[in-house]
Formats: C-alpha cells, sequence, structure tokens
C-alpha cells in the first residue's frame, strides 16, 4: 500500500472556520429568542395579565393562602408600579381610571414595605368611613350587614392551627371538627356597598382597635382598603407599618379576575402525584 493511500484525508482549509461560524451564529440566534421572550413576558405581565399568590389569611373567606391568581394590568391605567420592580419608566399616571367600589385590588404597598398587597377597595376621594362596633359607615350611612351561614376552612399545612404568635392561623378558640375532620370556623356575614356590589366579611370578635375607629376622609387620588377577614388585616384603618393607610391611586397595579390553582399546602415537589391530592380543584377558576 502506497504512503499516499496511508494518509488521512485531509479537512478543507475552511472546515473548522465554518463550523465555528456555525457555532456562534447558533449561541447568538439563541441569545436573541431570550431576549425577545423576556421582552414579550416583560410586556405581558407589565400591561395585559401578571400572577399573584395569595400569602396571608386577610383577605379570607374570599381568598385562601395558597390561592394563585391572575390580576388585569389595565383596569386603572400605569405607572411604575405596573413593571416590576417599579421602574421609573412611566411618569405619573397614564390612561388612568378609578376603581370601584368592591373591587379587589393589587397594590404596592407603603414605601416602609414596598411589598404588593391585596385588598378590597372600599373608600374613593371624598369618601368618610368609620367602623363602629364592627359596623361599617360609609358616608354616615352604615353598609347593609346581613349573617349568614358560618364560614369553615380545614386545617391544612396552609391554614394551620395553634399560637398565632408562633405563626398558626386558627387559633384554639375557633377550632371544630366538620365529619370528623378538623376545621376554623368563624362567624361570616354579607355586606352589600351603595353600588351594590356585595361580597363576604368574616368577624372574629369583638376587638376595639378594629371594630371601632375615628373618622376617615379619603384624600384625592387615594382609596381606602380594608381585608375582608375584618379583624385580621393590617389596611387602610391602621398607618404604616401596622396597616397600609391610604393608597394612592398610581400605587393600583391591577384588579383581581379569575383565580387558577388553589394548593392547601400539603404536597411534596419530589412526589408528583402529591400536587394533584393538595389542590383545591374548587377554587380552581373562581371570579370576581
Amino acid at each position: 500500500m502506497s504512503d499516499i493511500e496511508d494518509q488521512p484525508n485531509p479537512v478543507p482549509a475552511g472546515g473548522t472556520t465554518q463550523a465555528a461560524a456555525k457555532q456562534r451564529s447558533e449561541t447568538r440566534d439563541t441569545i436573541v429568542f431570550l431576549i425577545k421572550l423576556a421582552a414579550i413576558v416583560l410586556i405581558f405581565r407589565s400591561f395585559i395579565l401578571s400572577p399573584f399568590s395569595i400569602p396571608s389569611q386577610s383577605m379570607l373567606p374570599r381568598l385562601y393562602i395558597g390561592d394563585y391568581l391572575f390580576i388585569s394590568k389595565w383596569n386603572y391605567g400605569y405607572s411604575r408600579h405596573s413593571l416590576p420592580f417599579s421602574l421609573p419608566l412611566i411618569p405619573g399616571r397614564i390612561f388612568a381610571h378609578d376603581p370601584a367600589r368592591g373591587d379587589v385590588v393589587v397594590f404596592r404597598g407603603p414605601p416602609v414595605d414596598n411589598h404588593d398587597v391585596i385588598k378590597r377597595v372600599i373608600g374613593l376621594p371624598g369618601d368618610t368611613i368609620q367602623m363602629r362596633h364592627g359596623q361599617l359607615i360609609l358616608n354616615g350611612v352604615a353598609v347593609p350587614k346581613q349573617r349568614v351561614a358560618d364560614f369553615t376552612i380545614p386545617i391544612s399545612p396552609n391554614y394551620s392551627a395553634g399560637s398565632e404568635q408562633e405563626g398558626h392561623q386558627c387559633p384554639a378558640e375557633f377550632q371544630d371538627t366538620d365529619a370528623g375532620t378538623p376545621i376554623c370556623r368563624y362567624q361570616q356575614f354579607r355586606e352589600t356597598l351603595p353600588n351594590g356590589k356585595s361580597y363576604f366579611v368574616i368577624d372574629r370578635g369583638e376587638m376595639p382597635d378594629r371594630d371601632d375607629t375615628d373618622l376617615y376622609t379619603v384624600p384625592a387620588d387615594h382609596v381606602f382598603v380594608m381585608g375582608d377577614n375584618r379583624d385580621d388585616s393590617g389596611d387602610s384603618r391602621f398607618e404604616p407599618p401596622q396597616g397600609m393607610g391610604m393608597v394612592p391611586m398610581d400605587r393600583i397595579e391591577g384588579k383581581a379576575v379569575v383565580s387558577f390553582f388553589s394548593t392547601d399546602g400539603s404536597a411534596n415537589w419530589f412526589l408528583p402525584w402529591t400536587w394533584f391530592s393538595a389542590a383545591r380543584w374548587k377554587r380552581i377558576g373562581e371570579g370576581f
């Protein structure tokens, strides 16, 4: 066999260069695609719909810890707080619309906390609001409050029983059972605002600092918000850091529209079948 036959086939002179160029092109295309995808997600979350999860019991009975919902971003206009991290790219408030009484809104909390909060709008600019013995008084008139069946919620990892000082949600005096299942039970009422908006609230008993308040007057470009769990909500009845105080309109980020998932907290991420057993299926798809 000749020496020529023993030599390997020569690589074309430009082969290595072409392969490297192709790899760089594919890398560049991937980066460009990811940047475009991030921009689309950013625009969608900032101006159309954004997800929100419920971290506390302040909006019981409507919202449970472990609920996930979408908020619409266009209802009240846009401000810097519509953007991630409140980026100062939008001056003031554009396409502004005031919320209606009874709307459930997500807003950026006071600067001392600066985190997203969800509450129900009760008062608009110029309204006067007061609580008297647990009765909501709006513009000098008692908001109709009708006693209905007790609200109950199963004890679960997302709603545990025990001392509130230790981080539990259901104190001993509200613990009960239903067909052998441990539950938490509260008195429940239906409130109906002057515009006809009706919703449920829960009452945990006489608590003077929450049930008997001063008379508040809502200033211009602000709203007065309250949690439906009237005795466990840091809202406009209290100044920061205990509550929210009056909420400026430009801090409102959006309106709650629909729940898309809910979990009782019992799932184990390493056991996929528990994701289904932990889901509260009846709560999925509930609107506002």
